[in-house]
């Protein structure tokens, strides 16, 4: 493809060794790196993207998934953002499975997280008849990054969120010994303490969440 090949000639191209070593370290040696900042990336990413639109347009999915099999973590977040821009309010029924294969190849929180709040939270949005069997088969997952997809994907949805739903992925994974997932909890609650502060207080006092997961959702309530 025309889009992905140019695409690879400009990242090698304005590769930095010296920022993919950082890189790489950042991210605890799990990807390679050409060493392109964010915002260089995006400005050759757009402007590439814009030669190509007739193409992108017509295969985003292929497209997508064809970056996120290549090894440099900067094709991952280029499949990620076409995903965004191209599916937002588009999405289909059956890309339940694209986005499972998203949050699970190539997994680390940098990816995850986004994927979890923008792509799998809009896709809930879009088919909330589904959201029962999606989020039961990811919070019942072994898969540690489908779980915190569980916890995470109401973090945009604010008085819209499920506090009922949210509290019974919060008690199935509160004994989880996953940095990751107490993270996950703590993070959600506090973003839905933004909206509801009382309720996430109570929430916390009578449940025996870890250390972790309770230092996170409490973060910035008051309790003056």
């Amino acid at each position: 493809m025309g889009f992905i090949r140019e695409l690879e000639n400009a990242f090698q191209e304005n590769s930095h060794s010296e920022n993919a070593f950082a890189m790489v370290k950042y991210l605890k040696n799990k990807f390679a790196f050409f060493g392109i900042r964010t915002t260089e990336r995006r400005v050759l990413f757009k402007t590439i993207l814009n030669k190509n639109k007739t193409e992108i347009t017509a295969n985003p999915r292929v497209i997508a998934m064809l970056l996120f099999e290549k090894k440099e973590r900067e094709f991952h977040y280029c499949a990620i953002e076409i995903i965004l821009k191209e599916l937002k309010g588009k999405y289909q029924i059956e890309d339940f499975e694209l986005i499972k294969t998203l949050i699970t190849t190539h997994s680390w929180w940098d990816s995850v997280d986004t994927i979890s709040k923008y792509i799998l939270g809009q896709y809930l949005v879009e088919f909330p008849e589904t959201i029962e069997a999606v989020i039961s088969n990811f919070s019942n997952s072994k898969n540690i990054w489908l779980n915190r997809s569980a916890i995470l994907f109401q973090l945009g949805y604010k008085e819209k969120t499920d506090f009922h739903l949210l509290k019974k992925i919060c008690l199935q994974h509160q004994n989880s010994s996953e940095f990751f997932i107490q993270k996950a909890i703590g993070w959600s609650l506090r973003e839905y303490a933004k909206t509801n502060p009382e309720e996430v207080k109570k929430f916390v006092a009578v449940n025996n969440l870890k250390p972790l997961s309770k230092k996170e959702a409490l973060k910035n309530i008051s309790f003056a």
